[in-house]
């Protein structure tokens, strides 16, 4: 009987302690944490309208060296609002404000012409400097109330990726990117401050302790240095060849971790509705299909080699064609060079050795070794819209002339990372992981959420990646631009693709209109980096390895000089 009491006074013991505990880490954070938005809201409570207090958990980049840096946080401010039935002189009122913010004259002045209503705002977003300045005026009819507001720090940076908070009806959400992707971890219980903050924390509190709460800040995998360095070498391309996209994606290809994603043109998060093009707020790395073409052909080559069918000196006759179904196959220059090997089919980038491959691998493997790549299925990347590869034309249709295309890339159609993902198995040893952009989930009063890599399977042996790699580095010493880019002390393995384009909604390609693409990864034998690169109908060029080398050799030694990268030869 003793013993029985003597147990249930400890376990009322055990709860009053787990109570008090909950209880100072949330006064922990109403107090110190979020103490300046309950500071403000408890000094505004009478004046200011309720939805002009919004509340959402924070993103973070992160840093080389594990630096939390602010991608996405709320900013405090004011919003501006005139009463109508005080102001008598208008112009002189506008006047007086336009000099300090920007304002619609023609807004402010049908706002201001509302003489029977007491109550109109006329700007959001004043940031103290200039409501200090309004507030010095002291103008009738003129006031201030605080806000707060979702803020970008980097603006356009990884735009892409973060997506926006936007109004979803009367509903404050995230509408793209990981701000949709992470919606309910990183909304509040009430999107509007007007909550008794003593009350809300006992709710949070009862949430703690039986399990409930679910919220909390993203830690992003991005690293911003990294990230900014693949923006301004995408900017580039698009000033230089002005096409209509250009995407890039770096990542580790031993855990999938993004370490920098982006496409340009993109937008700034801060100012979105200033923009009229809703195609940019999408992230075509994970919601676009592309044909990438040869970068496609270490795959095929990789799956012949995996069984056994070819080895890098394997050799065939190149007449510069072949037909399949009545149609015509030919290499990229029209040119035939004879005898030649899988090494130079590589080096090369000529379409009927790859085409050979595949039919030494035979074509219900090669669909096989497509299937098991991932192609035609989705990642599982922690982003919103993800679509998959469109590669049914392969694994269902009777006609050769689909898998010889698909053999260097041509007739499926992939997402950028899906590509990377398959691609990257070269550099990991054979293996198909999990890309994803968010390394932690820290919630509020419950254990961080930490991503832990996932491997889906083993595609490739691990002698067949080694020999890959090593066709692959060869490609880059002596093959790529006559090996102008070889790096003596780095080994790098790299590959370009050059895809003819089809019209939308059109059968054929159509002449002149390209897509480019190139990967890499380094060092080749135990890669740190993999770089995947594409540009959509560049002008003025007509080859990858014109247009994407240099921007991947310029990424490549400031990821090498950043991380300082060991030498590995």
């Amino acid at each position: 009987m003793k013993d029985s009491f003597k147990t249930r006074v400890r376990i009322i013991y055990f709860l009053i302690f787990i109570f008090f505990l909950v209880l100072t880490t949330r006064l922990f954070f109403v107090q110190v944490v979020r103490g300046y938005y309950y500071k403000d809201l408890a000094s505004q409570q009478y004046v200011a309208p309720a939805e002009n207090y919004f509340d959402r958990g924070e993103i973070f980049f992160k840093n080389k060296g594990n630096q939390l840096i602010s991608a996405a946080s709320i900013k405090n401010g004011f919003q501006l609002v005139i009463n109508p039935e005080k102001i008598k002189d208008i112009e002189n009122i506008y006047q007086k404000l336009s000099q300090i913010i920007t304002l619609d004259k023609n807004d402010f002045i049908s706002r201001a012409s509302k003489k029977n209503d007491s109550y109109e705002t006329v700007a959001h977003k004043i940031e103290d400097d200039d409501a200090n300045k309004i507030k010095n005026l002291t103008l009738p009819g003129v006031s201030l109330y605080s806000e707060t507001w979702r803020y970008y720090p980097g603006n356009n940076l990884a735009s892409r990726v973060l997506g926006f908070v936007g109004y979803d009806n009367n509903t404050l959400n995230g509408r793209y990117g990981v701000e949709k992707f992470y919606d309910s971890i990183l909304k509040r219980g009430s999107e509007n401050g007007f909550v008794n903050s003593f009350a809300a924390l006992f709710t949070d509190i009862k949430g703690a302790i039986i399990g409930e709460n679910k919220i909390g800040d993203v830690v992003l995998s991005i690293e911003p240095s990294v990230q900014a360095v693949l923006e301004k070498n995408l900017e580039k391309i698009m000033v230089q060849y002005k096409g209509e996209l250009a995407g890039g994606i770096i990542m580790d290809p031993k855990t999938g971790e993004i370490i920098a994603m982006s496409a340009k043109p993109d937008f700034n998060p801060n100012s979105y509705g200033e923009n009229k093009n809703l195609s940019l707020f999408i992230n075509p790395l994970v919601e676009n299909v592309f044909e990438f073409g040869s970068i496609m052909k270490p795959i095929t080559l990789g799956a012949a080699l995996d069984e056994g069918k070819i080895t890098a000196s394997t050799t065939y006759y190149d007449s510069g064609a072949v037909e399949f179904n009545g149609q015509k196959i030919q290499n990229f220059d029209n040119k035939a060079r004879g005898l030649s090997t899988m090494q130079d089919v590589l080096s090369y980038s000529i379409n009927t050795g790859a085409v050979f491959a595949m039919q030494q691998l035979g074509k219900q493997e090669f669909a096989k070794y497509l299937a098991s790549a991932g192609f035609g299925e989705k990642t599982g990347i922690d982003l919103p819209g993800e679509v998959s590869g469109k590669i049914s034309n392969v694994l269902t249709s009777p006609r050769d002339i689909e898998y010889a295309t698909a053999s260097f890339g041509q007739g499926i159609a992939v997402t950028p990372i899906e590509m990377a993902r398959a691609l990257s198995s070269l550099a990991n040893g054979g293996y198909l992981v999990r890309p994803y952009v968010t390394e932690e989930i820290k919630l509020n009063g419950s254990k961080n959420q930490i991503t832990k890599p996932q491997i889906k399977a083993q595609i490739f042996k691990k002698e067949t990646t080694e020999e890959m790699s090593r066709m692959l580095v060869n490609v880059f010493d002596k093959g790529l631009l006559g090996g102008t880019y070889k790096m003596d002390h780095y080994s790098i393995a790299a590959k370009t693709g050059t895809a003819q384009m089809t019209a939308e909604g059109q059968k054929g390609y159509q002449e002149g209109q390209y897509l480019h693409s190139f990967f890499g990864y380094f060092p080749a034998f135990d890669p740190k980096f993999f770089v995947f690169l594409f540009t959509v109908r560049p002008q003025g060029v007509s080859l990858a390895s014109h247009s994407l080398t240099k921007p991947f050799v310029n990424i490549t030694k400031f990821l090498i000089n950043y991380y300082n990268i060991a030498p590995d030869r």
